[in-house]
């Protein structure tokens, strides 16, 4: 780790402290220009014509449903949704620069090794039970985030998206020093994280109480702009407004209490009953809208409103370990082997795009690999599989070592263009001698087979949210996420190089440097060692009843309600 903490050292000093007049520049940009933009394309008050409506409820649909009321565990959409409107962060990523920006703090700055940042926070931010947030709190849910707490069930779910934390001092009541072991560049973004396990800041009565007294949705107490009303498994969530709330992030200009009385958050699995649920007025708006879907709705004058998710593409990681996808040849051919114009004609909508690279092109770093390694030549997978001896079987599947070419895949059915993306690929693999078996399942059975996914699976198809380039780094260094399974006995890989190329995205936040560092590290992925192949870009995509309007979508594209209204007033 010198070697890392030597790169920062030899780096451009990075900047200390909050721009404030980049702050005026950047709120006056979105007021003019950009306001709609930053809400995923949801009309604004002044495009119809009017101001905001208060009162009345929504009533919105989801695919999955929340599985716990404890935002810093739940990890499927619906969770992290839902929490993001019960909980806020510390700081706002803007969604269409990835500028960080203030929200309950106010401004920060930190030291030139990136180990220390102190936050500097508002004095009028309460929780809903009335107690006061402050650096205590700060420090009580960073510690119980990212160790957990043994005798209450709680697991460590922040250790991955923090790792080295040491502490959070607290030299005065409005003030919190967050220390690290390590550079931690990303802290910042991880700061306005609003994905996987969040780090939604919870009461201090909420963190003494155990994961099974969490279910308890009463006592899941937030400073978020909705509180808790009621929760039924697999049914609904049900929020209500926090009164007296009036501390949204700046950039969103949002100011006092949310508009809406009420959201009801639906589960409705099934995407015709979804659809009929909005077409028959039962609902307002859904998110997970079908493919099929899109435009039928557009054309009876629902509103369609999307933002691709940041972070990773939906993307195969390949089992390093485990035969055949412990061959190099293996991985390669299967980036080369499959038609991504295809899927962009018959599967994806303009909502959605082909991956070319593991980085949305929403992220800062992000390079193109459509002209190379992820360009469709299933002769150049042949000519591969051939030369490491793959020879085509009776049956058109290639053998070696007396060994067929099959391949198991493990998928989560929650996004709706998952299983028909897969299954083109499955049929064209097919064709160069590649048998892709594909299980593709709900997330409690997909979360149950990952813990076997070291010795059972080839493949895990998922994505990672975070609008940082060092999402890289959490899903693939073998000291974090390891989404590859690397060993010491991974054929022809450098684990030290894996680790070190990816450990420099937390080195410093020069953001030519970060490109730089971004650049090598996908190449390492993509083509070095092949350890992925993505497929294409997500998007979270919803649509609503034409008297709905100004939904958010934040910088993981998940949603806040906050500043939604219904002019019809219902």
């Amino acid at each position: 780790m010198s070697d890392l903490r030597s790169s920062i050292e030899n780096a451009s000093p990075a900047r200390k402290k909050w721009p404030w007049v980049a702050v005026a520049v950047a709120v006056a940009l979105i007021a003019v220009v950009g306001f709609t933009a930053a809400r995923g394309g949801s009309d604004n008050k002044a495009a119809v014509g009017g101001e905001a409506v208060h009162g009345g409820t929504l009533e919105f649909a989801l695919i999955d449903y929340q599985r716990s009321p404890d935002p810093q565990w739940g990890t499927n959409y619906a969770e992290s949704l839902i929490g993001n409107n019960v909980t806020d962060k510390l700081t706002w990523q803007d969604p269409d620069t990835g500028e960080i920006t203030p929200w309950l703090a106010e401004s920060w700055e930190y030291n030139n090794d990136l180990t220390d940042f102190t936050f500097h926070l508002r004095k009028d931010v309460t929780f809903s039970d009335g107690t006061p947030f402050n650096a205590e709190v700060v420090k009580a849910n960073f510690d119980q985030y990212v160790h957990g707490d043994e005798k209450l069930g709680i697991n460590p779910n922040g250790a991955v998206l923090l790792p080295g934390y040491i502490e959070t001092q607290t030299p005065d009541e409005y003030t919190a020093v967050v220390r690290f072991k390590k550079p931690l560049a990303s802290l910042l973004q991880a700061s306005s994280f609003t994905a996987n396990a969040q780090p939604g800041l919870l009461s201090l009565s909420t963190l003494k109480l155990s994961a099974k007294e969490r279910t308890d949705p009463k006592k899941v107490i937030g400073t978020g702009p909705f509180v808790y009303e009621s929760w039924k498994p697999q049914v609904n969530t049900v929020l209500v407004k926090r009164k007296g709330y009036n501390w949204s992030p700046p950039a969103i200009g949002h100011k006092g209490e949310a508009y809406l009385n009420k959201i009801v958050f639906n589960s409705i699995p099934e995407a015709s009953v979804r659809t009929g649920s909005l077409a028959s007025g039962t609902i307002d708006a859904t998110l997970d809208v079908g493919t099929t879907d899109e435009k039928p709705l557009a054309d009876q004058g629902y509103k369609i409103i999307h933002r691709s998710v940041s972070g990773t593409a939906i993307f195969f990681n390949f089992n390093s370990q485990l035969f055949p996808t412990n061959d190099i040849a293996v991985r390669k051919a299967i980036q080369l082997g499959w038609d991504r114009e295809a899927i962009k004609k018959t599967v994806l909508t303009d909502s959605y795009s082909v991956a070319t690279s593991i980085l949305a092109p929403s992220v800062p770093g992000y390079a193109d690999y459509s002209g190379s390694v992820l360009k469709y030549d299933p002769e150049e997978g042949k000519r591969l599989l051939e030369a490491a001896g793959w020879t085509e079987g009776p049956d058109g599947i290639r053998v070696k070592d007396g060994k067929k070419l099959v391949v198991k895949l493990l998928g989560i059915s929650n996004l709706v263009v998952n299983k028909p993306a897969y299954e083109s690929i499955q049929q064209d693999l097919k064709k160069i001698g590649i048998d892709l078996q594909l299980t593709v399942v709900p997330i409690p059975d997909y979360t149950a087979n990952v813990a076997k996914a070291k010795t059972d699976w080839n493949i895990s198809a998922a994505n990672r949210s975070r609008n940082d380039p060092s999402v890289l780094n959490l899903v693939y260094s073998p000291l974090l996420g390891n989404g590859a399974y690397l060993a010491a006995e991974s054929t022809g890989i450098n684990l030290d190089e894996v680790t070190q190329v990816l450990g420099k995205l937390e080195l410093t936040l020069d953001p030519a440097a970060r490109k730089q560092y971004a650049k090598a590290a996908q190449d390492l992925l993509l083509d070095k060692y092949a350890l992925v192949n993505p497929v294409y870009n997500p998007s979270q995509v919803i649509a609503h009843a034409d008297y709905v309007h100004g939904i958010i979508f934040d910088a993981q594209s998940r949603n806040h309600f906050v500043d939604a209204w219904k002019s019809n007033g219902k």
